[in-house]
């Protein structure tokens, strides 16, 4: 068991522990480090050392995790983040004021209420489950249409590259409201590597034309609504860096899910009604974030025996919570048929990922129509089966790339 452990001492009063860990890297999305465990056995939350070198605390259960998420106390601000920064070109030159001033007011990921309520309720209609529904033709069609792209590519060939990612990147253009003169931009921008700056510059770009061509989509919404142009710049900003990625994510690590564990693969061809809950499963076992964005405790706060002070950095881990045995019976073992709901795959709370429906949605077509169009899938080579660095300083799972074949 790997367990990178630091001299530091505690500084909560009453800590079991003699020294504070730093977030595993040993672990991949359908193997989860060890030590993970080990933490989630010793207590409910456990010391943690951030990448800024201040010393807070990881929740591992699954009720603690449920209670810190639900709770008010506990504020977005400040992000002090677990894992180490994530090189890459999006580390490059800084946003201009405007942009900043942006996404100071309405960046989802890091607002509390009544700001957070008021900016999110702007995009909630669009993503209720009736909304979705109605979504699903065209989803159907983007999956179809990428399905083809991938046969087209010859066996063996690379899932996520030809099609998770241009899935939920067409998926997202086309929720979202994106023109398609400008998709192929966004795919470049957003699933390739570019600066904040150049995202920014797009955005207001798009922004633009769609306030010259409102239609029926959610940055048209953004824009009719009672938001000021920072507030629609910056929730923009969220919606198009955000989502896009985890459901990429999700589609190619629910491939290797189902090709490492033939029976589960074989349980869900003999039956396809099984797939509503399966995806629950997927969510459960393959969780992408190790840990969500952090919270910080604005007041003494007590849950039964685990004290967090004012000021204390607590960072809820899904990947743990999901594998707690007090809540999932046998919780290592990959099962489509079990029930998994109140798993915490898509957070939970006020800051629960408003696009979870869409995503479902965009899971179950990639799944159901690769599985019905690829006769002989199968595993060649997956990335994600080795430690990989964290896709982002928060601690996620990088997808990587999934090599299958077929007949």
């Amino acid at each position: 068991m790997t367990d990178s452990t630091t001299a530091t001492e505690p500084t909560a009063p009453g800590c079991p522990f003699h020294s504070i860990r730093t977030i595993p890297t040993d672990g991949t999305p359908l193997n989860p480090s060890p030590t993970l465990a080990a933490w989630r056995d010793e207590a409910p939350a456990t010391p943690l050392h951030y990448a800024d070198g201040h010393e807070g605390w990881i929740v591992t259960r699954h009720e603690l995790a449920r209670l810190v998420l639900e709770d008010t106390r506990f504020s977005q601000r400040p992000q002090r983040m677990p894992g180490e920064p994530k090189q890459s070109a999006d580390t490059g030159p800084e946003v201009d004021d405007e942009a900043l001033a942006a996404m100071e007011v309405a960046n989802l990921l890091s607002l509390d209420s009544p700001q957070h309520t008021r900016v999110r309720k702007a995009i909630l209609g669009r993503f209720s489950v009736r909304a979705v529904r109605g979504y699903e033709p065209d989803v159907a069609a983007i999956v179809a249409r990428q399905l083809e792209h991938l046969k087209a590519q010859g066996s063996p060939a690379d899932l996520t590259k030809h099609f998770a990612q241009p899935i939920s990147a067409a998926v997202h253009c086309r929720v979202l409201g994106v023109p398609e003169s400008h998709a192929e931009q966004f795919s470049n921008l957003f699933v390739g590597n570019s600066t904040t700056q150049q995202k920014v510059m797009f955005l207001r770009d798009v922004l633009a034309v769609k306030r010259a061509n409102l239609g029926d989509d959610v940055l048209s919404e953004l824009i009719r609504s009672d938001l000021t142009d920072a507030e629609v710049a910056g929730v923009t900003l969220v919606l198009f860096t955000s989502g896009r990625d985890s459901v990429a994510y999700m589609i190619a690590t629910t491939t290797v899910a189902l090709l490492s564990h033939p029976e589960q693969l074989n349980a869900l061809r003999d039956d396809p009604t099984l797939i509503a809950g399966a995806i629950e499963e997927f969510m459960r076992v393959g969780a992408m974030f190790i840990t969500l964005f952090p919270r910080t405790a604005t007041e003494d706060i007590n849950f039964g025996d685990v004290h967090f002070s004012k000021g204390d950095s607590v960072s809820v881990s899904p990947v743990a919570s999901n594998r707690d045995e007090r809540r999932f019976d046998n919780p290592d073992e990959f099962d489509i048929t079990r029930d998994a709901y109140g798993h915490l795959g898509f957070g939970h709370g006020i800051h629960g990922c408003v696009g979870q429906q869409l995503a479902r949605l965009e899971i179950r077509q990639a799944i159901t129509q690769m599985l019905a169009g690829l006769p002989g899938l199968h595993l060649v080579e997956a990335e994600q089966n080795h430690p990989m660095p964290f896709a982002h300083p928060v601690a996620t799972y990088e997808a990587g790339s999934v090599i299958v074949g077929w007949k």
